[in-house]
């Protein structure tokens, strides 16, 4: 399985049109192709691009039948923790989520534990 997230560069058509779906400044040009895994790391992104990171990867582990998954965001000052779970408290497919062991990373990752489909 295979997560491609799109970070494209701002490109124009002959028209002079920009391309809606890319991010001022990205250095993509083509969609980033990621595999999909339980866990994702989160220390390659801007803080800008966490959000759209973080929903796209959780709706791919839904539809892959992923159950549990691991955000690695990192122990820093804890802005990236929060602009996660505060993603997460509001997302209608999270059935809880906490810190990771310590082992896994402890309260520098954070555990995600998806809904039983129905």
């Amino acid at each position: 399985m295979v997560l491609a997230l799109f970070f494209m560069t701002k490109r124009r058509n002959e028209n002079k049109e920009v391309d809606s779906r890319c991010e001022e400044g990205s250095p993509f040009v083509d969609p980033v192709v990621i595999s999909l895994e339980d866990h994702l790391d989160l220390h390659p992104f801007q803080p800008k691009e966490i959000p759209s990171v973080v929903e796209e990867y959780l709706e791919q582990c839904r539809q892959a039948g992923i159950r549990e998954a691991r955000l690695i965001h990192g122990k820093g000052m804890g802005i990236q923790r929060d602009i996660i779970r505060s993603l997460l408290q509001k997302h209608p497919n999270i059935a809880s989520f906490h810190d990771a062991p310590l082992e896994a990373g402890s309260w520098g990752a954070t555990i995600v534990i998806f809904k039983e489909e129905t």
